[in-house]
């Protein structure tokens, strides 16, 4: 599985509060390319993954995200933390992250000269991880939010986007649970699609490819939405290399990106549950790295 970046509290943590583990992809039912969503990015390291010598070796995308100012990638704390010394990490905002990974792969790039190959083509800049301090949490809230801080205009230098648009505080709370319910909810992401079974026991393939879904309204807690991805009521949904990336909900004609996701069922079926931006905790992190409505 692509999710790589589950830390064992915060996965302790989750399941206890809702019986489900880390989520992160979007399914292979109801969902479609998403070139427009140009803000939202994959979380890409360069890390040492075998021999703990501090010497990276593998270069991969691992979550995702969304640009929340020209400079800031917002994503998931449990994506920034826990990586060995000597780790690197990157945002990428190509549709196809996996595309140009194989294309490195093809030339036998891999490690560091991948890493500075993405660099020279223009497909990844480098960026500066920060998680809140709180994270992670416990069951009233986990603070599972953080951010990457990009170089002064080196996204813009790339990439056209415009940054994705917070809420205010307690804005999904005023809205209230009807509401919610009647508007459109949509989740974007790199992961990987629900559980697949073979020979070999259940996958989870692809991924590495900007895609987005439609989600329904479940519930709305202290910090949590709860969204639902049953394929029999139109949805699609997140999995493993989702974490970090956006659940966005229409309002007046314009998505507001309401929530990202954390976590859902282990075969990526049921439900996506998404860390809501809008409370005092959130803003509270969020303050010092981008300019709040």
């Amino acid at each position: 599985m692509r999710k790589l970046l589950a830390a064992s509290a915060v996965a302790a943590l989750i399941v206890t509060l809702v019986a489900q583990l880390p989520a992160g992809a979007i399914n292979s039912y109801n969902a479609v390319p998403a070139p427009e969503r140009s803000e939202v990015g994959a979380f890409i390291a360069l890390w040492d993954s075998a021999d703990a010598d501090a010497a990276p070796d593998r270069f991969d995308w691992v979550c995702s995200g969304t640009m929340v100012d020209g400079d800031t990638f917002l994503t998931a704390a449990h994506c920034t933390d826990d990586w060995p010394a000597g780790t690197h990490w990157y945002v990428s905002l190509d549709e196809d992250v996996q595309g140009w990974l194989d294309e490195a792969a093809g030339m036998a790039l891999t490690g560091p000269a991948a890493a500075s190959w993405a660099l020279a083509n223009h497909h990844v800049v480098e960026g500066a991880p920060h998680q809140d301090p709180a994270f992670p949490g416990n069951a009233s809230d986990a603070h599972d939010i953080g951010v990457l801080e990009l170089a002064p205009g080196a996204a813009a230098a790339i990439w056209t986007f415009t940054p994705a648009r917070l809420p205010a505080a307690g804005q999904l709370d005023a809205l209230g649970s009807r509401r919610l319910d009647a508007a459109q909810w949509w989740v974007a992401g790199y992961g990987t699609q629900e559980a697949a079974r073979g020979p070999g026991g259940q996958t989870h393939p692809g991924g590495g490819v900007r895609l987005k879904a439609p989600v329904d309204f479940d519930a709305l807690n202290k910090t949590w939405v709860r969204l639902s991805m049953i394929r029999a009521r139109g949805n699609g949904g997140a999995c493993y290399g989702d974490s970090g990336g956006p659940n966005f909900v229409e309002l007046d004609g314009s998505l507001v990106l309401a929530a990202t996701t954390i976590t859902g069922d282990t075969p990526c079926y049921a439900t996506n549950v998404v860390y809501r931006l809008d409370t005092p905790s959130a803003r509270s992190f969020l303050s010092p790295y981008v300019a709040l409505p």
